[in-house]
């Protein structure tokens, strides 16, 4: 006989003594209501919860791991491991790769897709330089919010048309005589261009007390390069690319909500997954 159905009719028989409950039955009769032992208060002086194992949980997502952000993760071994070439190779065979990407006019017109690619392959600075401590921290958060496609889409969106637009002008100025044939070899190279695209998506996705002062302290660094102009092209390019990631928000935020409702469903249904596994 079931213990619950014993339990529920031995009040109706007379003289026939309730059976003992097992400890399973104690544990359960034990249990707050909701049945989350988990969450049950522990011996007097115990501290609530694990604040040590949630910093850690924490700090752990703010960074780049195969199976949450696939494609941050594959980016950045990837952007290493050409950075760490730079170092260590040859300087003129590591000078004639750099020229090969780079995004100049004349590599645009005549391999444009390739140039594209493979200029965003390495790290202007290398591996110890800013651009590559904020890609860590930038497109990891994009990308748990968004999903990788879109982060990479976000990326190559900015980095592509931030490119054009500082680029095309250059061809145009040339053809037009008001600058010299040099100009068409430049070399542009880097991915400054799609992180900035990836800041500003980012910060759509964040609350206003954040959200404004990481743009303002963006434009305040983008005006002041504006003013040193010691790359006039790049310095027209990076908040060419910012806006490209603003003007992402209104499909960011709808997959953000979307992600938002689909992350609360799964931690529901593992909830009640947890208190079921305990009734008895």
């Amino acid at each position: 006989m079931h213990p619950e159905r014993t339990r529920d009719h031995a009040g109706l028989l007379n003289g026939i003594p309730r059976q003992r409950p097992t400890a399973r039955e104690e544990t359960a009769d034990e249990t707050p209501e909701g049945g989350d032992i988990a969450k049950s208060p522990g011996p007097a002086g115990a501290p609530a919860g694990p604040p040590v194992r949630a910093w850690l949980r924490r700090a752990v997502q703010l960074l780049p791991t195969p199976t949450g952000t696939p494609f941050t993760f594959a980016y950045m071994l990837l952007l290493f491991t050409t950075s760490l070439y730079m170092e260590l190779a040859d300087p003129d065979t590591v000078r004639t790769l750099l020229e090969g990407s780079s995004t100049d006019v004349q590599h645009l017109t005549r391999t444009p897709v390739l140039v594209l690619l493979a200029s965003a392959l390495w790290i202007a600075g290398g591996i110890s330089s800013p651009w590559a401590v904020g890609f860590v921290f930038i497109l990891t958060a994009l990308e748990r919010r968004v999903g990788g496609l879109r982060t990479a889409g976000v990326f190559l969106l900015g980095h592509v048309v931030a490119t054009l637009v500082t680029e095309v002008p250059v061809g145009v100025s040339v053809l037009a005589g008001r600058l010299p044939d040099s100009s068409l070899h430049r070399l542009d190279y880097g991915i400054s261009f799609g992180l900035m695209a990836s800041v500003g998506a980012l910060a759509g996705l964040l609350p206003p007390l954040l959200r404004w002062p990481l743009l303002g302290v963006m434009a305040v660094l983008l005006v002041q390069d504006l003013l040193d102009m010691v790359d006039p092209l790049a310095s027209w390019g990076h908040p060419t690319a910012l806006l490209v990631g603003v003007l992402c928000w209104p499909v960011l935020r709808r997959a953000d909500r979307r992600g938002s409702a689909r992350r609360a469903r799964e931690r529901s249904a593992v909830a009640e997954g947890q208190v079921g596994s305990y009734v008895p």
